[in-house]
């Protein structure tokens, strides 16, 4: 067995050298392991995060332990495919008035009007609480417009409260679309439209327009107006001070809507809850969707809508 020859001065020095650098290389990848982890840790409590608001987890309401006002908003314009749908509007007026604490529920309203049928679902519904809680009364209160649509569904309610610079009327009926037949003809286009039935290309907006069509479809728009009067007519009561121009489709603003009867006392819901309910908590059951739901909504009412812009579909509203 030999002797261990003794390290000379440069070889320890290249010695200690690798061996620092090999702790350094080691540190370096504790190191980095550790910020792995921890950025990861960010990454799967963000995902989280999206998940939990995502599928409507957060944003639950904090019943009120006692007695309190009931708060449903309708807010823009009423479509199937709205936050102010009569489903969610109806699901959250249910939900209202089966509360054993709630002394009284508010709608409140800020919408142009939208769907003669939402309209009438939400409102046909609204009858039916009343009557099945006839302890619990229900009040429209108003911001900026309640317009059309929106003043349907406000007239169902047992009074109507809105600010003075409020927004109300409309009471009218329409359906909007476009003609191309000119802009056809400046381009040399032709339009070619094979149809069984005479009236299945109804209103086509790159055809002429027929008479009889139009005819048949103001009769029709006469018919869902006459609907709606009746509806206002049934709500508001001996409170209505009729004049020629109120079934116009005209609007009023603040007071002057107080004094035709199309609106009953100035109030807000802080108001409302504490003068007339009398009970100030104020809990709000409007459903909220979640982040899949309205951005599904989201695209196919823009569908939707870029078709009725151009014209390619036909639609009435009472807006």
């Amino acid at each position: 067995m030999t002797e261990q020859e003794p390290v000379g001065p440069a070889e320890s020095w290249e010695r200690q050298t690798i061996e620092k650098v090999a702790l350094a290389a080691i540190t370096e990848q504790r190191r980095a392991r550790k910020w792995g982890i921890f950025f990861k840790s960010l990454l799967f409590i963000y995902l989280f995060a999206l998940l939990f608001i995502g599928l409507g987890w957060y944003g639950k309401r904090d019943i009120s332990p006692g007695k309190h006002t009931a708060l449903v908003d309708l807010n823009g314009i009423i479509s199937a495919s709205s936050p102010a749908s009569a489903e969610n509007v109806i699901a959250g007026l249910q939900d209202a008035f089966k509360d054993k604490r709630t002394r009284g529920v508010i709608l409140r309203i800020n919408s142009p009007g939208g769907s003669p049928v939402q309209a009438g679902y939400i409102s046909d519904e609204m009858k039916r609480l009343r009557t099945k809680y006839p302890d619990i009364p229900l009040y429209a209160v108003v911001e900026d417009i309640c317009a059309s649509g929106g003043y349907y569904v406000a007239a169902a309610a047992d009074r109507i409260y809105i600010d003075k610079a409020s927004i109300i009327g409309s009471i009218g009926v329409l359906m909007d679309g476009f003609g191309f037949t000119g802009t056809m003809e400046k381009l040399g286009i032709e339009r070619r439209l094979l149809a069984a039935g005479d009236n299945k290309g109804f209103l086509d907006p790159f055809s002429p327009l027929v008479e009889s069509q139009m005819q048949h479809a103001q009769q029709m728009l006469g018919q869902i107006h006459q609907q709606f009067i009746g509806v206002v007519r049934a709500g508001r009561g001996d409170r209505l001070k009729e004049t020629p121009e109120m079934f116009s489709g005209l609007l009023w603003v603040g007071e002057k809507t107080i004094e035709m009867g199309l609106a009953d006392d100035l109030g807000s819901i802080d108001y409302v809850a504490r003068e007339v309910i009398k009970a100030e908590d104020i809990v709000d059951f409007t459903p909220r969707e979640n982040v899949a739901e309205r951005l599904a909504k989201k695209f196919g009412a823009g569908m939707a809508e870029g078709l009725a812009r151009l014209g390619l579909t036909q639609g009435i509203s009472i807006r």
